[in-house]
């Protein structure tokens, strides 16, 4: 019986065999090659040659030099943007942006982008369309604004003055009591005249009138008095490139109670979900809620912009102040004695970190900046939107904040004047 099971499963499997002989052939399949095997673009040559960056001393209006301790710092491995110890390193910008802002804000954190970009947040999160802002416009920054403003679709009203020139607390009332907005921006340092505006009042003035203050401290964070909390601001940012010396990338900012109760009351969400601040707040741990990922931080200039903040508290905020207007007074009577007029007329309103100054008639801006970039390596600039053309800009902040800074450029500029062609017609 065994023997009969045997054959039986031999001719089972002989019949397989045979059948499978007689299946088909099928072609053997072609393969396409791969586009990645034709390379249409060569590697570049120059990226196979090592990086080179020149030494130069940054006096303009920023960025400014990095001081070798923030260059070590951003310079550090990477951790992970969600590890508790980063959170710790978020936890700590927080506390170093309360005290350069003299906040006690909860929702106080950095933005992952240059000061545009907290220029963006503050205006998109706490406007929508339809409603009435008012921009006070005397130098770019105003302009700027305004037109992000009308890009979200708000009812932008502008108070203009002349590049050089700042506001006066009965002008903004005139114009609050006119427009009734509901946020009011000014810029406290203007960068392209080279104007501190005086702030004492408008918080006040503002809140009265039932509108938000919105102020961009940008050139003037750590180098000038702000106040936030005692000065009624509702909204400050300002960047890490200027008086904190780190690289451009970070932005911090602070939103008060009533900026808050706005953002969160809104109708409609904000236009941008990379900047919606209820995210964002999330995840820099202002809402008492659990951590979750909104994006991915960039994370080595969160390690410099909290190196820089560090800096600035070891130093203390009014030797900062002091330091930067001692060094700016310097500058402008050296400026004074080469026989430059000072685009600024009044000293008080005279911004610190950021000196603009007119140049005699004949001489070409682009010259003397290039002659002095060219043989003396630094950074000095010309004028920006409506300042352009008609005033040169020199930058003391932070780590370049100096006699010493002020000795060099002096001479440059003075070496420019000497060499630089100048036309008689």
């Amino acid at each position: 019986m065994h023997r009969a099971v045997m054959g039986s499963a031999s001719r089972v499997l002989q019949a397989t065999a045979r059948a499978s002989l007689r299946l088909p052939v099928l072609p053997a399949p072609r393969y396409r090659a791969m586009s990645s095997q034709q390379l249409l673009v060569p590697p570049p040559a120059v990226l196979q040659q090592p990086l080179a960056v020149p030494d130069r001393l940054l006096l303009g209006p920023g960025p400014s030099n990095v001081p070798p301790r923030i260059l070590t710092a951003g310079g550090r491995q990477l951790i992970g943007h969600l590890h508790k110890e980063m959170f710790q390193i978020m936890d700590e910008i927080k506390l170093g942006i309360q005290y350069a802002f003299q906040t006690q804000n909860p929702l106080t954190l950095a933005i992952s982008g240059p000061g545009h970009c907290a220029m963006e947040a503050a205006l998109l999160n706490t406007v929508e369309a339809g409603e009435v802002v008012l921009m006070a416009v005397n130098g770019i920054w105003g302009e700027r604004a305004t037109d992000i403003s009308k890009r979200l679709g708000a009812d932008v009203h502008q108070l203009v003055k002349p590049p050089g020139e700042y506001f006066a607390l009965q002008e903004i009332e005139e114009a609050l009591a006119q427009h009734k907005p509901s946020l009011f921006f000014i810029t406290h340092g203007e960068s392209s005249s080279g104007v501190l505006q005086p702030l004492d009042g408008f918080g006040e003035l503002c809140h009265r009138h039932k509108c938000l203050l919105l102020v961009d401290s940008v050139a003037s964070l750590g180098g000038a008095p702000i106040l936030m909390d005692q000065q009624g601001i509702d909204i400050l940012y300002s960047g890490s490139q200027k008086v904190l010396n780190a690289p451009p990338g970070s932005a911090p900012i602070s939103f008060s109670e009533r900026a808050r109760k706005k953002i969160f009351s809104r109708r409609t969400k904000p236009p941008s979900f990379f900047l919606d601040m209820g995210w964002l707040a999330n995840y820099w741990g202002c809402d008492d809620k659990p951590r979750i990922y909104h994006h991915t931080a960039p994370i080595n200039s969160f390690f410099s912009l909290r190196e820089g903040l560090a800096i600035l508290a070891e130093q203390g905020l009014e030797n900062s102040w002091k330091r930067h207007k001692e060094n700016s007074l310097y500058l402008c009577a050296g400026l004074q004695e080469l026989g430059l007029q000072l685009f600024v007329k009044e000293q008080e309103v005279r911004l610190p970190t950021i000196t603009t100054f007119v140049l005699p008639e004949g001489y070409d801006w682009k010259e003397v900046t290039e002659f002095i970039m060219n043989k003396h390596a630094i950074e000095i600039s010309g004028g920006l939107g409506p300042s352009a053309g008609k005033v040169l800009r020199i930058g003391l902040m932070g780590y370049n904040s100096t006699k010493f800074n002020v000795d060099r450029v002096l001479h440059a500029l003075k070496d420019a004047l000497q060499h630089c062609h100048k036309n008689k017609l």
